[in-house]
């Protein structure tokens, strides 16, 4: 399991490999039409214990049924695995590559790009994890590509491990995604997330952040009742608790700015407020986003301009120097920050 033990310096996990030497494609999440998907509904369990009663979710019509295997419903961050196959395909049939949905992958690569431990534990977590997103089963009425599925289905069909025998760890794997998955490939239902991502520590910063990217998108604003996030998220916890836990997510965003995309605070009226800090930028002949920034330069561009929001200093680089070319736009970056704390210093 992920710790999930807040670290003194920075709520993010650490950036295990700050420089990786393959190619990461765009990073999508399965977003499916009229707003019912996993992105939409709460099908992944944020439990860091494994949860095994089914859970039933029923919002304005759309009825959404999912029930665990022996090994426990899959969690939020066995979603990583999905998430990197999804890139995977999406890439390749942007590059015009036909595409199925049986995928080849690399365990390692997989392991990297979603910043995971490479060591024995972290190819047995990545097993258990395979486990439970192929027992986990769902029955819906959710649409993917303008097909409506009623019936029962899981997220991945089946899964296959080669290991090698010098080093007993896994190399190749073969995963057969489900056609409920695969279908939103097709249809094209992804979403762009920021890699930060991947180091968000808490299950429930994870799912309150796809929720704003799924809903906010690029409004300026998203709201949404404290009550009606906590249904969103299925949490287990008492109301009181909820609200405990999102407040200290919302304390340390304002502390250390870390959840991506949107600044998150609750309100004395429970609201939960999510506020677009502009760091998605979009090409306007293409719709994908700009290149991305290194996990490790947002690291280092807060260090040299602490206090400030690193996301919206970001968003006023992009706007008034990105489009000129820069050998280095990370080194350029950081030295945009550091040249704006010497000048302004912390933020009043």
């Amino acid at each position: 399991m992920v710790d999930e033990n807040t670290n003194d310096k920075t709520p993010l996990l650490p950036d295990r490999y700050p420089v990786a030497d393959f190619f990461i494609c765009d990073v999508a999440e399965a977003s499916l039409k009229d707003d019912l998907g996993s992105m939409e509904h709460p099908i992944f369990s944020l439990s860091t214990k494994p949860e095994t009663r089914p859970r039933e979710y029923v919002h304005n019509g759309v009825k959404v049924t999912v029930a665990p295997s022996a090994y426990g419903l899959a969690t939020i961050h066995d979603k990583d695995i999905l998430i990197y196959c999804i890139s995977q395909l999406m890439a390749k049939a942007n590059a015009g590559e036909d595409i199925s949905k049986t995928i080849h992958i690399k365990a390692y690569d997989l392991l990297v790009a979603t910043n995971r431990r490479t060591d024995g534990r972290g190819y047995e977590q990545l097993e258990n994890a395979l486990d439970r997103l192929g027992g986990t089963r769902i029955k819906t009425n959710l649409k993917t590509n303008e097909e409506t599925t009623r019936e029962g289905f899981g997220l991945i069909d089946n899964w296959r491990i080669v290991t090698r025998h010098d080093s007993e760890r896994m190399s190749q794997l073969r995963i057969n995604l489900s056609d409920w998955v695969f279908n939103a490939v097709v249809g094209k239902e992804v979403l762009t997330l920021h890699r930060n991502y991947f180091r968000l520590r808490k299950s429930l910063e994870r799912r309150m952040y796809e929720l704003a990217r799924k809903h906010a998108g690029h409004k300026a604003e998203w709201k949404i009742s404290l009550g009606l996030l906590q249904k969103k998220c299925a949490s287990a916890s008492s109301l009181k608790e909820f609200r405990r836990m999102v407040s200290k997510i919302s304390a340390h965003d304002q502390q250390f700015h870390h959840m991506p995309d949107y600044s998150v605070t609750l309100d004395e009226d429970d609201m939960v407020v999510f506020r677009n800090r502009g760091s998605m930028q979009k090409h306007e002949s293409s719709g994908v986003e700009s290149r991305s920034l290194k996990a490790e330069t947002y690291d280092q561009a807060q260090a040299a301009a602490p206090g400030w929001d690193i996301y919206l200093l970001e968003q006023q680089w992009r706007g008034s120097s990105f489009n000129e070319p820069a050998r280095d736009p990370d080194a350029a970056f950081i030295g945009f920050c550091a040249r704006l704390f010497e000048l302004r210093g912390q933020p009043s």
